[in-house]
């Protein structure tokens, strides 16, 4: 029988105060760009095609901005359950 991973801390809702995109679509782009190496220019594409007009300057932006939010919930998902394969290392 398979054991349930714990779900991924999530990142603090005051965390994306201020930003007029929903955070769904800012944590999809920052993932999609570090986890398959995108470029941000890609990415803007990507979005583009869902119907979500962004700049790549933004999604710059929000990749140097969430990044170590991001890697820090990975790190409390770690402590958590120690010996838990991870998808993806920052």
């Amino acid at each position: 029988m398979r054991t349930r991973r714990p779900r991924p801390a999530t990142i603090p809702r005051s965390a994306f105060a201020g930003f007029p995109s929903p955070p769904e679509v800012i944590v999809l782009a920052v993932r999609w760009s570090l986890r398959f190496g995108l470029s941000y220019r890609d990415v803007e594409e990507l979005l583009a095609e869902r119907g979500i007009d962004v700049d790549h300057v933004t999604v710059y932006r929000w990749v140097q901005r969430f990044t170590p939010l991001l890697a820090e919930a990975g790190l409390v998902v770690q402590e958590l359950a120690p010996g838990t394969p991870t998808p993806c290392r920052w």
